[in-house]
């Protein structure tokens, strides 16, 4: 399978992989469609959460990981994701979990590295 294959991606949003092959050629197509202007945002926002797999959920241990991983103190870390020293502390003491761009923030961290968020 080549890169191609395995990822999508759509206005604003980072890559991630099509739920299956049928999927990610419905994907695709929507996207052409977005770029010519025959789907709005709100229909393409439909067709990124039909389509592409979820971003995962962090547990404390997982976050913790990935910010020594990284290298990087908690409130490093928090400014690396927007969010404050006081959020982090909370993620990693499992009080709170992360959400929305901080989420995708943190997925993208996981996954590429800091060099694909700074």
């Amino acid at each position: 399978m080549n890169k191609t294959a395995k990822t999508t991606k759509t206005p604003k949003t980072t890559k991630r992989k099509a739920q299956s092959p049928i999927l990610e050629a419905v994907h695709e197509t929507a996207t052409g469609f977005h770029r010519l202007g025959f789907i709005d945002k709100r229909k393409m926002q439909a067709y990124d959460a039909l389509c592409l797999e979820p971003i995962p959920d962090y547990d404390s241990k997982q976050i913790k990981g990935i910010r020594t991983k990284l290298n990087l103190s908690q409130p490093v870390f928090a400014a690396v994701l927007n969010t404050t020293l006081s959020t982090v502390v909370q993620w990693e003491g499992g009080k709170k979990h992360p959400r929305g761009t901080s989420l995708k923030l943190l997925n993208l961290a996981d996954r590429k590295g800091l060099e694909a968020i700074l």
